[in-house]
């Protein structure tokens, strides 16, 4: 495994103005023989020093680099790999050395996506610009069986260079890959919805994405990435369940209000006849009391408006 090693290059000021100054004054050598001198022998000789001269001005402009903020050079000497330069600024660099560039910014995609890169005519002008397709939701079974569509957005950066450049053959689709993959395996060990205090994908938002990002993490290290961020964007179920879901849902919703009705309602009773009882208001039979308790229950949990019925006989008619 190839780690990333810092390379401190020097300052490519000093360079530049070597390398300005032999270009320019291999010319004027040669005119000045040629005025000063015609066609001795001395014109023969500043001719190829002059070339000479000039090239290895060139070569010393060849090893100029400018590395923008957040940006890294990682060099080569002939496939032989010596370091990477981190720092922003104006460099010089061993004009043989390779200079790949890799971005250290923050970057995210969502999972799904496409990806069309940047493509350019032999004159260099662009003929088609970088660009990403909307995310997909991934079709995936969750721990109880159903179908659910599911996409994620992941926040990432690369923070060694020498990994992301050697150890994978992309890491950019070595992190889309692989975050897809992790994606449907989280999904696959919960369940979508879930009553207790069990951990669902709907319920847990947090410590679902918390997985997410940490399952993703343990599969890039090899690639030199840190995944920043993993958040779900989209979940639901399939639409073919979708409906028979939706009405259990409705379903286990109307069941845990008519628990919080009746709890509430029996309560009420309750407070009722020990209110009766505590005032003396009238005396009920055990016969009494059950028919008062069916009757305020009725009333209590019915889910439409009673129609109240005035009793004109006794107690017992």
């Amino acid at each position: 495994m190839t780690k990333e090693i810092e390379y401190h290059p020097l300052s490519g000021w000093m360079p530049l103005v070597a390398a300005i100054f032999m270009i320019l004054t291999g010319p004027l050598a040669i005119v000045f023989v040629a005025i000063n001198f015609g066609e001795s022998y001395m014109l023969g000789a500043t001719v190829p020093t002059a070339i000479l001269w000039i090239l290895s001005g060139a070569l010393i402009a060849a090893g100029l680099v400018a590395i923008p903020p957040n940006q890294a050079r990682v060099l080569l000497l002939f496939g032989e790999y010596k370091g990477t330069a981190n720092q922003s600024g104006f460099f010089w660099v061993n004009p043989f050395f390779s200079k790949k560039k890799v971005s250290l910014r923050i970057r995210n995609f969502e999972t799904g996506s496409i990806t069309t890169p940047e493509k350019k005519d032999a004159a260099g002008k662009i003929i088609q610009h970088h660009s990403r397709t909307a995310g997909r939701p991934s079709k995936v079974n969750d721990r109880d069986g159903n179908p659910i569509e599911i996409s994620a957005v992941v926040v990432w950066r690369v923070v060694d260079t020498a990994e992301a450049m050697f150890n994978v053959d992309d890491y950019e689709d070595f992190v889309a890959v692989q975050s897809e993959a992790a994606l449907r395996n989280l999904a696959s060990r919960h369940p979508y919805d879930s009553n207790d205090a069990e951990i669902s994908l709907r319920g847990n938002t947090t410590e679902v994405c918390e997985q997410l990002r940490h399952d993703i993490q343990e599969r890039l290290d090899k690639a030199g990435v840190d995944a920043v961020e993993a958040r779900i964007s989209h979940l639901a179920y399939a639409p073919e369940i979708a409906a028979a879901m939706l009405q259990r849902q409705q379903a286990q919703a109307v069941v845990a209000a008519r628990t919080k009705i009746v709890e509430g309602a029996v309560g009420m009773v309750e407070m009722a006849l020990d209110q009766i009882a505590k005032e003396k208001i009238v005396d009920l039979d055990n016969e009494r009391r059950a028919a008062m308790v069916s009757n305020l229950l009725v009333v209590l949990c019915s889910d439409r408006h009673t129609q109240p019925v005035v009793n004109t006989g006794s107690l017992y008619q």
